[in-house]
Formats: C-alpha cells, sequence, structure tokens
C-alpha cells in the first residue's frame, strides 16, 4: 500500500478528476438514451390513443417481446435485479444488447396498452450502457461497481428529472438500511448532468402542483403516520403481488413467450369488461388528476391489478411510474379520512408508496422535495419512513440485500428472494429438533 506525502485535500484531486470524467461520461450516454427513450415513448402513448384498436394487438405484441428475449436476452432477462447482482458480486459485463432490448420491449408495451412504467428502462440503459466502458478502460472490479452505480442513477435521474433523488437512489437500492459512501461523487455527478443532457435534448417532465401545504401540527403528524402506514402496506402488496402473479405464470405456462401472449389476453378481457382506460400506459393524467380533484376511492386498486398482470406476465418496463399512481391516488382516497388536502396527501403518497415497494425512503424524500417544494419536506418524510419500516422484507428488486434490517434479526448480506425459504427453514428447525429429541427419549 502506497502513502502519498501530499496533504489529503491534494491528494484526493485525481481521484476527483478521474471520476469526474468517468461519470460524465456515463451521464451523457445514459441522459442521451433516457432522452429518445421518452420521446419514442410519448410517440407510443400518442400513437395508441388515436388508436384504440391497437389494445387488440396487444396478446401478440407480448408474444413478440418474448420470443425477442427467448432468442437474444436470456442473460439479460433479469433486468434491474441483473445490475444489483453484478454490483454486488462482479461476475462478467452485462451485455450491450440489454439496451435496445429493454427499450423496444417498453415502448412496444406501451404502444399497445399494456400497463409498466418507465424507471426500469431508464436505470438498464444506463447500467448496460456504463459496464461497456470495461471493454475500453482497465478497470477493476470496484470501479466496475461504481461504474454501474453511476449508470443506474443517470438513468432514475434523466427520466424523472430528480437528479438529488436519482443519486440517493443508486447509493441506497442495493440494500435495505445500507449506503455506498464510496460512490457518492460518481452517483452525484452522473445524476446531475444526465439530467442536463436530458434537458439539452428537449426533455420536458410531469409537472405535480401542490397549491397550499398547511402548517405542520399534531393532526398532521399522526395524519402523517398513519398515511406512512398504509402506504407501506400497499408498497408491500404491490411488490408481493407482482412476484407472486409471476411466480404463477412460471409455473404454469413452460415456454417463456408464452406468458406475455396469455398475459396480453387478460388484459384486454380486463379492458373490454371494464372501464379500463385510466389503468392502461403510464397513467400520468389520473396522476396529475390526484392533485386537483377527488377521483374514485378504487383507482389504486385498479392500477395495482393492472400492472401486476403486465409485468407479472413478462411484459417490459417498470415499476415506479405505476407506483407514483397507486400513491398518489391512495393519498387522494385518504384525503377525507385524514383531514389534509388532497393534492398533499396525493404527493405524500406519490413518494411514500415507491419508498415502501423499493425500500429507498430517503431517496423518496429528496425526490418529494424535487418535484413539490421544501415545505413538504417533513409531512412526505415522515411518510416514507413509516412506509418504509411498515412494507417489511420484500420488495420490487428480489436481488436487494439485507444489510441493516428494519426491526427484527437477519442474515446480514442475504437476497430479498432468499427470505422465504429462510424462514420456511427457520420455523421447521425447532421443530424438527423438537422431533428428534422425543425420539432419542423412547424405549
Amino acid at each position: 500500500m502506497t502513502s502519498s506525502k501530499l496533504p489529503e485535500s491534494i491528494a484526493v484531486l485525481p481521484y476527483l478528476g478521474k471520476w469526474i470524467v468517468l461519470s460524465g461520461l456515463v451521464a451523457v450516454l445514459a441522459g442521451t438514451a433516457s432522452a429518445f427513450f421518452l420521446f419514442a415513448l410519448e410517440w407510443a402513448t400518442a400513437t395508441r390513443l388515436a388508436h384504440a384498436w391497437l389494445i387488440w394487438l396487444l396478446p401478440l405484441a407480448g408474444f413478440v417481446v418474448g420470443l425477442a428475449y427467448w432468442w437474444l436476452g436470456r442473460e439479460v432477462e433479469a433486468g434491474n435485479n441483473l445490475l444489483i447482482d453484478e454490483i454486488h458480486d462482479p461476475k462478467k459485463v452485462i451485455p450491450l444488447r440489454m439496451a435496445p432490448l429493454v427499450l423496444i420491449g417498453t415502448v412496444v408495451s406501451h404502444l399497445f396498452g399494456a400497463s409498466a412504467g418507465r424507471e426500469g428502462t431508464a436505470v438498464q440503459m444506463g447500467g448496460a450502457l456504463a459496464d461497456q466502458l470495461n471493454h475500453l478502460l482497465p478497470l477493476s472490479s470496484e470501479d466496475r461497481r461504481i461504474l454501474l452505480m453511476s449508470g443506474i442513477g443517470a438513468g432514475f435521474a434523466s427520466v424523472f428529472g430528480t437528479p438529488l433523488a436519482g443519486a440517493i437512489f443508486a447509493l441506497e437500492v442495493l440494500a435495505i438500511g445500507r449506503l455506498r459512501y464510496d460512490a457518492i461523487l460518481p452517483c452525484m455527478v452522473a445524476a446531475i448532468v444526465a439530467d442536463q443532457v436530458a434537458s439539452l435534448w428537449g426533455v420536458h417532465h410531469s409537472h405535480y402542483a401542490i397549491p397550499f401545504i398547511p402548517k405542520l401540527d399534531s393532526w398532521g403528524l399522526f395524519a402523517s403516520i398513519v398515511a406512512g402506514v398504509a402506504f407501506g402496506l400497499v408498497g408491500k402488496l404491490f411488490a408481493d403481488t407482482v412476484h407472486f402473479v409471476a411466480a404463477q405464470f412460471k409455473r404454469r405456462v413452460a415456454f417463456a413467450p408464452a406468458r406475455p401472449l396469455l398475459g396480453g389476453a387478460l388484459l384486454v378481457l380486463a379492458a373490454v369488461a371494464l372501464p379500463a382506460d385510466p389503468y392502461l400506459g403510464l397513467g400520468i393524467p389520473t396522476i396529475v388528476s390526484s392533485f386537483e380533484q377527488p377521483l374514485p376511492p378504487y383507482d389504486f386498486i385498479g392500477k395495482l391489478a393492472f400492472t401486476a398482470l403486465t409485468l407479472g406476465s413478462g411484459f417490459k418496463g417498470g415499476e415506479v411510474t405505476p407506483l407514483f399512481y397507486i400513491g398518489a391516488t391512495l393519498g387522494n382516497a385518504l384525503a377525507p379520512l385524514l383531514q389534509l388536502p388532497f393534492p398533499l396527501l396525493a404527493g405524500m403518497g406519490f413518494v411514500a408508496v415507491f419508498a415502501g415497494a423499493a425500500n429507498t425512503p430517503l431517496a423518496s424524500t429528496v425526490m418529494a422535495i424535487e418535484l413539490f417544494g421544501p415545505q413538504i419536506g417533513v409531512y412526505a418524510g415522515l411518510a416514507c419512513v413509516v412506509s418504509y419500516l411498515c412494507s417489511g422484507h420484500t420488495g420490487i428488486y428480489r436481488a436487494q440485500r439485507v444489510g441493516q434490517a428494519k426491526h427484527r434479526k437477519l442474515p446480514e448480506g442475504m437476497r430479498l428472494s432468499e427470505l422465504p425459504a429462510w424462514r420456511k427453514a427457520l420455523a421447521k428447525t425447532p421443530a424438527q429438533t423438537s422431533m428428534n429429541s422425543s425420539q432419542e427419549t423412547q424405549p
């Protein structure tokens, strides 16, 4: 190990220069990819709305996307979970084809009316593009981890227009209860620059207005906690439902491309049988309306069901924008019960359901401040933390690790996907021990 005789404030300059350059390059790639993706998504949404008959082709579209992944994308099928796994346990460079596959798959899903988001696509593109620098530069495993995190932050920031939240999301999403401060500079630079790059390309993000935020009093404190509990339980419900639907499709339909074919058919039947237009696509108009007027109290359940079927059957996209929809409409529905302005509760739900489902309370709180202004900070922060605690040790990203358990002792470093089997084995152990002891005492 070498030591420098220079003052630490001077010795750190090469490190700063290295990561400003690398993360800036990642930002340009991710910001440009996100801009192209958002323009394509805008076209797809406008085309679907102009041609309602396209919904009838959703099963065929799902089958085509499924075939594309079956032939070309089995290595990248895990999506965001693959990125998280590679950061924790680097093995090999993520194939570049992850970026075009998820971009095309998501645009096709939205063109024909699937209920999905966009964060997953931007994050996967950012991570895959960032990882390609390993082919050009001699990077260590640790540098590769940091570069992947920069790609995640850049993708998240540029697709939502929230650079600070994007940077914190990349640091927070890897493990429950733990931040990676070694990547704080690269993630911050990548997220901020990527957001600026997307803006330079002409990207405009949705605006949500909260005209009045009351001063926090004892009732507001109590209401925020109660709302946080509801947001956390619904975030858990969303994550568990998506995973359950995916497991059922995998167990019952052996041929992977047939899963979105069947899922698309079920979505079409539901769309025909119900007034389901608000639940198709991103649902941005409904999210905006939740800040402007009271909405039907069941809207969050409708979006949850349509999104779980969409993602669980294998369509591509993200979970976060549907979580924004679910949270905003749930907050809108809770407003009369909790006696707070519905725009305020819509904004709190917007970020807090995401906080519970993704286990990212800090990124979600900062996102609220970036989107709605600093006045919402205390309300949103409290709701996000309570939601995070009440959602339990589950989440939309099954590759997340347990860093610091929320309120129970769990094995550090275990993937969320491994926790059910661990709990099952733990529950059997005392019974098995008791049975063995009983057998030993018999004559």
